[in-house]
């Protein structure tokens, strides 16, 4: 089971079954400001659709083909960050976060994703990490260009979202380049 401190008050931990209840409250607290970036929040209903995403995540675990990580902050879920694939061919892995609206622009996210790249370059020994983020969705563009990654190119139309496609940007960090801006983020 991976867990892991990003500082006195938030940690890193799979999520569990029993998380399974507040995953779901935190989703439905937050659906209408998740629902303009993330296309799976009209499929997550119930709890047990909360309950089957915490067992997909087990099994990408397993597989090692994935980490899907519960953001724990003062003890209270309150988002989800992980690497949605490793791509161990190409020494790549991609990282996707969410977080409660309740809980955002406290540097909860920065701080949690610094802590995602480090282990990534340090204990997983990744070449790349890769962020990609909706290009009108300023606040999850402002983590990886917080973080120092490169803005590297725009995806057009690279996800349909309910009823319309979106552009992605993508951001990338190589290990060479993380070791020389590497330092604790400050801020938000």
């Amino acid at each position: 089971m991976f867990i892991k401190d990003v500082n006195e008050d938030i940690s890193l931990r799979m999520l569990s079954i029993r998380d399974a209840e507040a995953l779901f409250q935190i989703t439905d607290q937050s659906r209408e400001h998740l629902r303009q970036w993330l296309p799976w929040v009209d499929e997550t209903k119930t709890v047990e659709d909360s309950r089957s995403f915490i067992k997909n995540s087990f099994q990408l675990y397993a597989d090692g083909t994935g980490l899907t990580t519960g953001i724990f902050y003062q003890e209270v879920l309150v988002g989800v960050a992980g690497f949605n694939k490793y791509d161990w061919k190409n020494r790549i892995g991609y990282i996707g976060y969410w977080l409660a609206s309740a809980y955002q622009g406290h540097g909860i996210m920065t701080k949690t994703v610094h802590t995602l790249v480090d282990y990534a370059f340090h204990e997983l020994e990744l070449n790349r990490i890769d962020i990609r983020a909706a290009k009108e969705n300023k606040r999850s563009r402002s983590i990886p260009e917080r973080l120092g990654f490169t803005e590297e190119g725009v995806i057009r139309q690279g996800e349909w979202l309910y009823d319309h496609y979106v552009d992605h940007v993508i951001y990338g960090m190589l290990k060479r380049e993380w070791v020389k801006v590497e330092h604790p983020p400050t801020g938000k």
